[in-house]
């Protein structure tokens, strides 16, 4: 089983986040679920990625790298849309990721100074008519192809469709995400 650092999305580690990592523990891995907003939540992506701007997008990311410092290296990193900064960040950054879960967005590797690590498994998930999606779409496309990764898609425009406290919550999709993680994780 893996160690795991779960990295949540703009609005926060809501219920939906705990949820989603609760559901990795269960079979059977170790889940890390750093705060990054130090405890506050938002009502939608809008508000939540404006708190990341008034913070700066360079502090949600040194959170996620402090918060990893504490584990051992040897991690898979995860990441749910704005999430996915620390995670991909510290894949391609800190040598001895296991792997990369990238839930709802991807950015390209030259943001961190690229590239992917050799030998590092990635698989993106995100849905197909996701409007927040349609822009990093490239960036995932090119990251996969970069990492001899996965991109699986789903039907549906919800943004981030693995929480369940949020009313674009998937559970059919996110059973599916779950299925074909085990492969990434096993």
């Amino acid at each position: 089983m893996r160690e795991i650092i779960l990295f949540h999305h703009a609005q926060g580690l809501t219920d939906g986040v705990a949820a989603f990592a609760d559901r990795l523990r269960a079979a059977g891995h170790t889940v890390h679920t750093p705060d990054l907003f130090e405890g506050r939540t938002f009502d939608t992506v809008e508000a939540g990625v404006a708190h990341a701007q008034e913070i700066g997008f360079d502090t949600v990311a040194a959170r996620g790298v402090a918060a990893a410092e504490r584990l051992p290296a040897e991690v898979v990193y995860a990441g749910m849309s704005l999430g996915v900064i620390p995670a991909e960040q510290l894949v391609v950054t800190r040598p001895g990721a296991r792997g990369a879960l990238f839930l709802h967005s991807a950015m390209p590797t030259s943001e961190f100074g690229g590239p992917w690590p050799v030998g590092v498994g990635l698989q993106i998930h995100a849905m197909t008519e996701d409007p927040w999606f349609d822009e990093d779409r490239p960036y995932a496309e090119q990251l996969v192809a970069e990492a001899g990764g996965e991109l699986f898609s789903y039907p549906g425009r919800g943004h981030l469709f693995t929480d369940s406290s949020l009313a674009e919550y998937d559970a059919g999709a996110t059973d599916l995400v779950l299925e074909r993680a085990a492969a990434l994780l096993g």
